[in-house]
């Protein structure tokens, strides 16, 4: 408390990540900060439950148990004060069950940091580089969103500087984000105009989870004090590419080694990488629903979208679902191309660590790697094309929703099902158009 007083802080924004990987949050006053840790901050459960148009979900443990609480307490040892907010720092939350003290169920944070116990079961340490995309939005009054690209400058891509970005928001985001000590390294402007992407470096899963999350949050918020939107939606216009999540994954051994590498092995990878990456394509599907986790983001798929929709690997092949970058020694890794921006990054990081672990056990090698350019339907499965699909192979996948956990498999589908409802209920502009006037 001295400390942040002598900073200047007089307010600590505690956040924690819901069920879809939105910021949950309170300030809390720091002369109220020793109570919030010792007591926590009440919260109610079904937060994890609310869609974002507020509709309260009737998953289990949330309307019928009486809309009980969670406690969340401060983790001040992720305390880091927000350099556009004066007098603010703000730390992740920790959530538990008031009734037993352990974890909230439906808590994202924590199913990662179960997955990753039983990795340490095995002697690995999963480490993981987060890759987002976003689209940066300004307000179009009489439009039939409200938003426009911001710029909407075309055939941009791998671009900095004014010419895409003529009033300097990824500079200023870059500079945010580093203040932030989120770890970032590079940022450009993407394909389509109006996209950026950033990326942060590698680290140990949990705390590459944790930045993918308050990195995102934060974007967010920066493009808000603006009066603008950041999206992370996986396709906010049909005219356009999507937006990926893509994570490189790397496992240290137990004295600290890179367990994917192995000069000797096939492709210059360890037998660990190779089960590791039979593992993603045996999963692959299930793994879909929490890697493209809305209606929207199998929008992202098609031939010709570098976005994959067919379940197969490749040596540096960007065509491919799961890449194997060029890089060998400690730079040994596997990057799975099949998650969107929209994806929680913890649900996105503890699928993907949990479908590698699967193919560990299991010892199997994966099949032959693509050659050429991929979304061939004759040499691939084809991943699930919608989330309803995708909700049905991650029940059916006991092996993976086993390891993840079937209270939370369960909240998370009970969830996302009420989604595809919603949706299937909806009528959009489209149909209007299509059909009104002739039919």
């Amino acid at each position: 408390m001295e400390r942040l007083t002598a900073e200047g802080v007089d307010v600590v924004r505690v956040i924690y990540p819901d069920l879809i990987g939105t910021d949950r949050a309170r300030d809390v006053l720091v002369d109220h900060l020793p109570s919030a840790r010792e007591h926590g901050l009440a919260f109610c459960r079904a937060v994890y439950h609310t869609s974002p148009q507020g509709d309260v979900v009737p998953v289990a443990g949330g309307i019928d148990a009486g809309l009980p609480d969670v406690t969340v307490r401060p983790d001040l040892s992720t305390l880091a004060v927000l350099p556009w907010e004066p007098g603010v720092a703000t730390c992740l939350g920790e959530v538990t069950d008031p009734a037993t003290g352990a974890p909230a169920p439906e808590s994202p944070r924590d199913l990662l940091r179960a997955v990753l116990a039983r990795c340490s079961e095995q002697g690995l340490r999963p480490v993981i580089g987060p890759e987002l995309e976003y689209f940066l939005l300004e307000p179009a009054p009489g439009t039939p969103t409200g938003w426009r690209r911001a710029p909407e400058t075309t055939g941009a891509v791998y671009t900095a500087g004014l010419r895409a970005d003529p009033d300097n928001h990824l500079l200023r985001t870059l500079r945010h984000l580093r203040d932030l000590n989120l770890g970032v390294i590079t940022g450009n402007h993407e394909f389509d105009g109006g996209q950026y992407e950033i990326n942060l470096t590698h680290s140990e899963a949990l705390d590459a989870a944790d930045r993918a999350f308050r990195f995102k949050a934060a974007v967010k918020e920066l493009a808000r004090k603006e009066g603008r939107l950041a999206t992370f939606m996986a396709k906010p216009y049909g005219d356009a590419g999507g937006s990926g999540f893509h994570l490189h994954l790397s496992c240290d051994d137990a004295e600290g080694h890179n367990a994917f590498d192995d000069p000797a092995g096939a492709y210059g990878l360890s037998a660990v990488a190779r089960h590791a990456v039979a593992g993603i394509v045996a999963h692959a599907p299930a793994l879909a629903a929490l890697a493209n986790p809305t209606v929207n983001s199998y929008k992202r798929f098609g031939p010709d979208t570098l976005a994959p929709w067919l379940i197969d690997w490749g040596l540096d092949n960007r065509s491919a679902m799961v890449r194997i970058p060029p890089e060998r020694g400690s730079g040994a890794r596997v990057e799975l191309r099949l998650g969107d921006a929209g994806a929680n990054p913890y649900l996105l990081v503890a699928g993907t660590i949990a479908a590698a672990l699967l193919g560990i056990q299991a010892g199997e090698e994966p099949p032959a790697p693509l050659e050429g350019y991929g979304y061939d339907t004759a040499r691939a499965a084809v991943l699930p094309r919608d989330l309803s699909a995708a909700l049905d192979a991650l029940e059916a996948d006991t092996a993976l929703t086993d390891l993840l956990g079937k209270g939370f498999t369960s909240s998370f589908l009970t969830y996302k099902r009420n989604e595809v409802e919603r949706f299937q209920r909806h009528v959009t502009d489209w149909e209007f158009t299509e059909y009104a006037y002739h039919l």
